[in-house]
């Protein structure tokens, strides 16, 4: 088979760094099997496996952590539970564009919503001795289960895609009654089939949150970014975006800059926790760190042994953010819309060329053009291509991805990026498909 990029390049560096299967790559070996092939080779890839923000960062927050620096921020230990700026600013933010009331300092920041989310599952596996495993709603992130790893904790995960609507209570509680779930996490939109939950299907897992006593972790890195939706966004408006907190007092959000503000690189998020439950104490907190609330264990303990705090400088910058979003002076949306235009042009050409969206409906509507998008290709006999091998066939066509096995999806296919394609190269991106697709139907 003729192809771009010489396989015995792909493969050399995959053994190198042991990955037999591309099934069980990480993100980060993915992009670095990349780099390698780009050095070696000249030829540049279309970057579709991180999920790298595409467009430039907020100007408002790149301003005000000027003036934080200039101020002389970076000397200074900045408060584990967050400075008072952010802190009110989350709060209004949260109040503005999802319509739940959280006190300001019941939002703390986080280095990313990565450090959030290991910092709450750390955190929820050590309320109950009886509950000692994470229920994942997947697809999902691939490096949150990685997080459970690391800390040696017990996941259970089922593909929401086969049980939404009525058919999601009866699976949740397949789960929740055993009595062993500490806390449940899901993305919405979801990464990576770009599904969103509806209100219905949330408000069932906030009412078996609160049946079950289980803490829910919404991940909402991309927050309103269901382009279906006309006046989403919009602050102290509805519609307002989906969010657990409206059903249950069980839940930390995670607020992230990272895609919203396309402030990635900063590493800033804010995790803000029910009232109730950041006051909430558990005797099991008070005898392993001396206190018992919820939300003082995660700021004094868990964040502080993990960062000693989220970087000054960048602190004042998200408070920037948040507020003029909620000022509606930034209007970030209208930003992050490019993203929904660049993947309807990817699909188009996919579609063109042999290849399918593997996560094709949202129920009974088509899904969402956003972030992600899923793919897949079918074998001449109509077999779908296998995760692994096609991301292997499509790498020597200069094109990356992450497998869809790697999110906990039960169907073959890839997931892309449509962050950081240019305009310049959607032309290489259909020659290469077209090329692909030649060589597999040949």
């Amino acid at each position: 088979m003729n192809t771009i990029i010489p396989a015995e390049v792909i493969d050399s560096y995959l053994k190198k760094i042991e990955i037999s299967d591309l099934n069980n790559a990480s993100i980060r070996q993915i992009l670095a099997t990349v780099a390698d092939a780009e050095q070696k080779t000249g030829q540049e890839f279309i970057h579709f496996e991180m999920g790298v923000p595409g467009i430039p960062p907020a100007a408002v927050g790149i301003q005000a952590q000027k003036e934080a620096l200039d101020r002389g921020v970076a000397s200074k230990y900045p408060s584990i539970e967050g400075i008072p700026e952010l802190k009110e600013a989350a709060s209004r933010f949260v109040k503005a564009f999802i319509n739940t009331d959280i006190a300001p300092e019941h939002c703390t920041p986080t280095s990313g919503g990565m450090q959030g989310t290991f910092a709450s599952f750390l955190l929820c596996s050590q309320l109950d001795p009886k509950k000692d495993t994470i229920l994942y709603i997947d697809p999902g992130f691939p490096v949150q289960k990685m997080q459970a790893k690391v800390m040696g904790v017990k996941y259970e995960a089922f593909d929401v895609y086969d049980f939404r609507a009525e058919k999601l209570e009866a699976k949740l509680e397949s789960y929740l009654s055993k009595g062993n779930i500490c806390c449940i996490i899901y993305s919405n939109p979801n990464n990576p089939s770009w599904m969103c939950l509806t209100e219905d299907e949330i408000r069932t897992i906030g009412q078996l949150a609160t049946k079950y006593d289980t803490i829910v972790i919404e991940d909402l890195a991309y927050m309103t970014m269901d382009f279906r939706r006309d006046g989403l966004g919009t602050p102290f408006q509805a519609p307002y975006q989906v969010s657990v907190s409206h059903y249950t007092d069980n839940y930390v959000m995670m607020v992230s800059g990272s895609k919203i503000f396309s402030f990635a690189g900063e590493r800033i998020a804010v995790a803000c926790i029910s009232d109730k439950l950041y006051e909430r104490s558990y005797e099991t907190l008070r005898q392993r760190y001396g206190i018992s609330r919820f939300g003082a264990v995660y700021a004094y303990d868990i964040l502080y042994t993990m960062s000693s705090g989220v970087t000054h400088s960048v602190q004042f910058a998200m408070a920037a953010m948040l507020k003029a979003a909620a000022d509606g002076t930034y209007q970030f949306r209208e930003d992050i819309r490019e993203y929904a235009r660049r993947t309807e042009k990817i699909k188009q050409l996919m579609l063109a060329n042999g290849f399918n969206i593997t996560y094709e409906k949202d129920l009974d509507e088509d899904v969402s053009d956003g972030f992600f998008f899923t793919f897949g290709y079918n074998l001449p006999d109509g077999t779908p291509m296998e995760g692994g091998e096609l991301l292997h066939d499509l790498l020597c066509f200069g094109i990356s991805g992450i497998t869809l096995k790697s999110t906990g999806s039960t169907r073959q296919g890839l997931r892309g990026c449509s962050s950081n394609i240019r305009n310049d190269q959607f032309p290489v991106l259909e020659e290469r498909l077209r090329l692909f697709n030649e060589a597999h139907k040949a």
